[in-house]
Parts: structure tokens; C-alpha cells; sequence
């Protein structure tokens, strides 16, 4: 037996019980006629006591031990004469009497404790010695937890876990698939699946009214914080549903992790805001609605004072920065510049101080009198002493600018607190967007997505009008989850097909197998899918979702740990009846 307890076990009511423990050396403290050594495993750290007195030639061996050896330790529990109370382990240690080297180990390349001098790349390289840390085993760990909690929900709902094929035929969704040469047949791909969107469907046909699986998803796009080039969805689907079904239902998923992971309560219904009316608000289809600070449209207040920027302009809108009239001139044009940058590509930042006296300030004093700039303080809801903030132009990227910039001063007001969470349902979206440059339709979310009841007779008379039973799950500003009620019928889905552009064809050759599958009686459907990484980030407090996957890809796309993707050899290629063109 390697160990009778772990490393994050014993406590003062074992004190004088004889235990084996195993694990990884943390940390040597060698005092000369003491030596002290940490022992971790993924559930602590416990102290180990050898006395030189005691037993020199044991006491010797420490001498030979390094970082991350591999141990294995005899001896009994006694109490520690100082205790550390930031340890669970902390009032116990372990006076060794055997001491066993199971694994000897280099120095590592940075070291292994939550404050690490390691950057990331260097931990990506070595990734099993990130692992070890408890930063890192938070995560996972939680990972883990969560994972056990959805399936337990699901499953006590009447739900099915049922796998779903990564082989499958590559499909438009919206980004690039991988795709999987087949030796067997030549000159034919795989693509793995972005979403098991179609085959969950189909199980809705062959009568699995209740399916879900934590399933990986595939997509070959540019990378960000949030978004890695394999990724894991909680996937789910329901058969004879409306909108409001699926959203009570996993309403109260959410509302079950809430409390059984973060213990909080959610005793109210989420919030829940039309598409159309969180964009005017707050400038974003994933409000983060921790804080207020709500968009106003000033178009109307501001016109006609001989101010071209805000004449000619389509729309001008404004936020209020609360308390932060104090702002010097050098931080006004550093905002001005953050504004100005190509991630929010605003022209400019017009501003108008409330001061506590009751006068304005701003930046178009030339053009508004301070009766027009008040008039802009009462359309705003200022009070003496906050900040009004204004751009303008055409209004779809006004708007989203004023929403980058309303987080922006969230975080400046540190307004954003992780310990709170804000939960709330996005509805009623767009079923289609038009590309500016082609005109092209595009589908928002995807092509299966049902437009709303009472507007199936607009598909082809009015498409671009048409709302969508289409909803997002948004907590903290981050999308969690996304789904909507699909298309059951042959003839809707068809007309579908056609406003985004597809020919009878190409809409066969595509979607055949999903379209004959509805001619032999399709139920009314609709799901969800939910990104398990961001979930978990979210609870755990990262920034990034390569914080909670154990083998993340970096920035580039690139696992460096196992060097991948790399090249394969001439003889695979042949296999596969490819050949690699280099220009």
C-alpha cells in the first residue's frame, strides 16, 4: 500500500496515529538539525518532520531529495509545536520514520505553487507540471463537479445521454469546419462536427424526446479568451416543446448550479429582454447587467446647434459615468484614444462634466449652452458630479461602440464585481442579417432556427422583419448558453434554404438526409446548447477557458506540448492520396 491517507487529510484527532503517505515534494526546509519537507498531492499539502537527533541516517537522505521527487513516508502524526491556521493540515505534521524514493525528478522549468514564475507559454510546454498546481487543479476539479451536477439535473428530467458520430459530413454553420481526409475513399473528407446541431434533430424524429451529452465541438476560427479550436458543449434537445418550456427547464439547471456550486439562491425568474431592446440599452446582445449605466439616445436633444458630428449624424447616444466629473483633461483623451482604437473604431468621444456647483464643462462648450447641456443631464438621469459621455454616427455601430464603452467604465468604476452574478435571457432575436457588402442573407443563428409563429407568413415577403424563437442564456456579460426552436416543417425549412442563398441542390446535397427525414413525421422541437468551458471559467473565476481544460490549446491554435498539428510523413500522404503544394 503506497498510503493510508492523502495529503490534505489528517488533522489534530489523528494525532499519534501511524500513517503511510505518497506524493510529490513541494518544498525542503533544511535547518540543520531539522529538516522539513511539504508533501503534495491533489488534495494538500502535510508537513513532514525529520530530526537529525532522532535518526541521522534518515535525516541524510533529505539531503538527496529535489523539488517534485516522487516519495513515499512512514511515520506517526503529532501535533506541530507551530501551527500554520492557512493550512486544513495545518496543526498536525508527520514525524517520519521511513522514507522511500519512488521517482526522482529534474528541476523543473518553473515552479510549481499558484504564484508561479512560469509564463504561459513555458506551462503550456510543459502542461503535466501546470497540472500539479492547485491553481490549476481548482479548476479541473471544479470541472469535474459540474459536470456531475448537469448530468445528475438531466437525467433526474427524463433526459438521455446519447453520443452522437465525430465523423460526419462537412455542413455551413457559420464557421470553417476541420475536415478529416478518408484513405477509403479517395478524394472524399469528414468534417468534425461544430455542433451535433443536425444529429440531435434527427434524434427528435427517431422519437428520443429528451436527449443531452457533453459532447466536443470543432471549429476552425481566429482564437480569443473564450474560444478555443475544440471545445465542449452541453448539448440538449426536446421534443413537443415551445420556447417557454425549454426556458423554465433550464432556467432551472442554471438556477440548481447556481446554488449547488457558488450557494446562491435565485428565487426570481431571470430577467428576460428582447434582442432589439438590450441592443438599445446597453449596446450588446450579452448585457452585463451587474451595473446600470443604461444607453440614451440623445439624437433628438442634440440636433440643431450647428454641431455637424451631431447633425448629419443617424444617431447619438450617450452613457453616464457616475461620480466621475472629476476626470483631468489628460484622462479625457486617453479615453478619447481607447475609444479611437480598430477594436472599437470610433471616430471620437465627446464629454460633458456635471459639476457638483451645478455647471457643465465639456468638450463642445463653442456649440451648447449650458441650458442645452443640461437638457442633456436630464435625459441621461446625471446628477452633479457624474461624467456624460456621447458618440455618434450610424447607429448599429454606435451602439455597439457605446456598449464597449460602457464595460470599460464599468471596470474603471469597478462596477464588475466577481463575486456577483447577473443571470438573465435574451429572446425575440433577428432570423436573418444581411450582408452590407452582398447583400446576402445570412441566418443569425442557424438555418434549423424557427422564425416566431404569428410571422411565418413574412419569410418571403419580409424576411429581414422576421424575429427568430431563438434565446441566449447571458450571465456577467457572457454568453453561457444559446438554442431555439427548430423547424419541423419540409416546406418552411425549404424557403429557408432559399433566402440564404442555397439552390434546390446544393440545399440537398447538403441537408438531403435532414429533409427526407422530416417527409416521415417530424415532431415540434427545439434545445439548447450550453459552452461547458465558459460555464466553468465563469464559476471559477478565469478569465480565459484554457484556465479549465486540462490540455488547452495556446493562441495560436497550437498544442506545444505534444507539438500538434505538425506535418505527417510521405507514406500517410500517399495513404491518403494527398499531396502538399508549398508556394
Amino acid at each position: 500500500m503506497y498510503r493510508t491517507h492523502n495529503c490534505g487529510e489528517l488533522r489534530q484527532s489523528d494525532v499519534n496515529s501511524e500513517v503511510t503517505l505518497s506524493g510529490w515534494v513541494q518544498k525542503i526546509r533544511d535547518l540543520g538539525a531539522m529538516t522539513f519537507i511539504d508533501l503534495r498531492d491533489r488534495y494538500g499539502i502535510t508537513q513532514l518532520f525529520f530530526n537529525k537527533e532522532d535518526n541521522s541516517e534518515l535525516h541524510s537522505q533529505t539531503e538527496k531529495l529535489g523539488r517534485e521527487f516522487v516519495i513515499q513516508v512512514k511515520g506517526k502524526v503529532t501535533e506541530r509545536s507551530s501551527k500554520n491556521p492557512d493550512m486544513p493540515t495545518g496543526d498536525i505534521e508527520i514525524t517520519v520514520s521511513e522514507l522511500n524514493v519512488l521517482s526522482k525528478s529534474d528541476v523543473p522549468p518553473f515552479t510549481i505553487e499558484d504564484e508561479t514564475d512560469g509564463g504561459e507559454e513555458i506551462r503550456m510546454k510543459y502542461r503535466y507540471l501546470d497540472l500539479r498546481r492547485a491553481k490549476v487543479q481548482k479548476g479541473i476539479i471544479l470541472r469535474n463537479r459540474m459536470a456531475q451536477e448537469i448530468r445528475q439535473y438531466l437525467i433526474k428530467n427524463d433526459f438521455l445521454e446519447i453520443e452522437t458520430p465525430f465523423l460526419i459530413k462537412s455542413t455551413p454553420e457559420g464557421a470553417r469546419d476541420f475536415v478529416v481526409p478518408s484513405r477509403m475513399a479517395e478524394g472524399k473528407f469528414y468534417a468534425l462536427p461544430q455542433s451535433p446541431q443536425v444529429f440531435k434533430q434527427l434524434l427528435m424524429i427517431g422519437g428520443y424526446d429528451k436527449y443531452f451529452q457533453l459532447t466536443k465541438c470543432f471549429r476552425d476560427e481566429d482564437f480569443r479568451s473564450d474560444r478555443q479550436p475544440e471545445f465542449t458543449q452541453i448539448d440538449c434537445e426536446m421534443s413537443f416543446v415551445e420556447r417557454d418550456d425549454i426556458l423554465n427547464l433550464f432556467e432551472g439547471l442554471a438556477k440548481h448550479m447556481f446554488k449547488e456550486i457558488k450557494n446562491i439562491d435565485f428565487t426570481e425568474p431571470f430577467v428576460r429582454i428582447a434582442y432589439d431592446d438590450a441592443m438599445e440599452m446597453y449596446g450588446s446582445d450579452r448585457p452585463d447587467l451587474r451595473f446600470d449605466m443604461k444607453i440614451s439616445d440623445l439624437t433628438e436633444v442634440v440636433k440643431g446647434n450647428n454641431f455637424k458630428v451631431f447633425d448629419d449624424a443617424e444617431f447619438v447616444g450617450a452613457i453616464c459615468a457616475e461620480g466621475l466629473a472629476g476626470y483631468s483633461r489628460k484622462q479625457t483623451d486617453k479615453l478619447i484614444k481607447w475609444v479611437q482604437r480598430p477594436q472599437i473604431g470610433a471616430k471620437g468621444l465627446v464629454f460633458a462634466k456635471y459639476n457638483e456647483d451645478g455647471t457643465f464643462k465639456s468638450s463642445v462648450d463653442k456649440f451648447y449652452s449650458q441650458e442645452d447641456l443640461k437638457k442633456w443631464a436630464d435625459a441621461t438621469n446625471a446628477k452633479p458630479g457624474d461624467l456624460i459621455l456621447l458618440m455618434s454616427g450610424s447607429k448599429r455601430k454606435t451602439l455597439l461602440a457605446l456598449g464597449e464603452l460602457r464595460l470599460e467604465m464599468g471596470n474603471r468604476l469597478e462596477l464588475r464585481d466577481d463575486n456577483k452574478f447577473a443571470p438573465l435571457w435574451i429572446v425575440d432575436f433577428p432570423l436573418f442579417e444581411k450582408d452590407e457588402e452582398t447583400g446576402q442573407m445570412h441566418a443569425v443563428h442557424h438555418p434549423f432556427t424557427s422564425p416566431k409563429k404569428d410571422q411565418f407568413h413574412l419569410i418571403e415577403t419580409n424576411p429581414e422583419n422576421i424575429k427568430a424563437e431563438a434565446y441566449d442564456l447571458v450571465v456577467n456579460g457572457n454568453e453561457i448558453g444559446g438554442g431555439s426552436i427548430r423547424i419541423h416543417d419540409t416546406e418552411l425549412q425549404e424557403k429557408m434554404f432559399k433566402i440564404l442563398g442555397f439552390t434546390e441542390e446544393e440545399a440537398k446535397a447538403q441537408f438531403g438526409f435532414l429533409m427526407n427525414a422530416f417527409k416521415y413525421g417530424a415532431p415540434p422541437h427545439g434545445g439548447i446548447a450550453f459552452g461547458f468551458d465558459r460555464w466553468v471559467a465563469l464559476f471559477n473565476g478565469s478569465e480565459s477557458i484554457r484556465d479549465v481544460i486540462a490540455f488547452p490549446k495556446n493562441n495560436a491554435g497550437r498544442d506545444i506540448m505534444i507539438d500538434a498539428p505538425s506535418e505527417i510523413d510521405a507514406e500517410q500522404l500517399k495513404d491518403l492520396s494527398l499531396a502538399i503544394v508549398r508556394e
